[in-house]
């Protein structure tokens, strides 16, 4: 027979999800989520509750809501129930065990709202490129696949940056094409532009 729920069990259980590699905990501690705050109020111009009604729920929430979709290509009905059913998720939006988690139409809305202005498109670029100054890639596709990974460092000769900033193929690279094919041209492209080659 199973025992009460314990004070201490959900915090016994975090432990163990935390111990057995929590990606989501991962992306909580790299991604600056406030920064996110300014830009969403602005795409979504709620009104002052004036009028009264229910407070929406917290932009930034539904924001990382979203993230997850995208991590786990999950559609609002499947976010809905993830989120109830899943610890990590729980855990990753700081939702506790008793707080109301957003329905599915309320996550298609919130969506919909940020797609009209194009919001969104903006918003994952700004994620992203958080997610590549703090040395990862979101990876995702199915729900046991998606994860943050530490993205491979290129070392790069002083004169393989020179050559790659001014859009040239490294010569010693043109006759190695394994050497070739293992370089992000793209992601040495954009630490080039973001003064970021080391």
């Amino acid at each position: 027979m199973l025992g009460q729920t314990g004070f201490w069990d959900i915090d016994e259980r975090y432990v163990q999800l935390s111990e057995a590699g929590d990606p989501l905990e991962k992306l909580n501690a790299v991604a600056p989520w406030e920064v996110f705050r300014e830009p969403l109020a602005k795409a979504l111009k709620r009104s002052d509750g004036a009028k009264g009604g229910h407070p929406p729920y917290d932009a930034a929430l539904m924001f990382k809501i979203m993230v997850l979709q995208a991590l786990y290509s999950l559609s609002g009905d499947q976010a809905e129930f993830q989120i109830v059913d899943r610890l990590l998720f729980m855990r990753f939006l700081g939702l506790g065990l008793g707080d109301k988690v957003p329905d599915a139409k309320t996550i298609w809305l919130f969506r919909e709202h940020l797609s009209e202005t194009r919001a969104d498109e903006n918003l994952f670029a700004r994620f992203d490129k958080h997610l590549t100054r703090a040395g990862y890639h979101a990876m995702g596709s199915r729900m046991v696949d998606a994860t943050i990974v530490a993205a491979p460092k290129q070392r790069n000769s002083d004169g393989e940056k020179a050559d790659i900033k001014a859009g040239r193929i490294p010569d010693d690279w043109k006759d190695k094409p394994a050497k070739l094919r293992q370089k992000d041209r793209g992601a040495l492209d954009r630490e080039v532009l973001e003064g970021q080659v080391r």
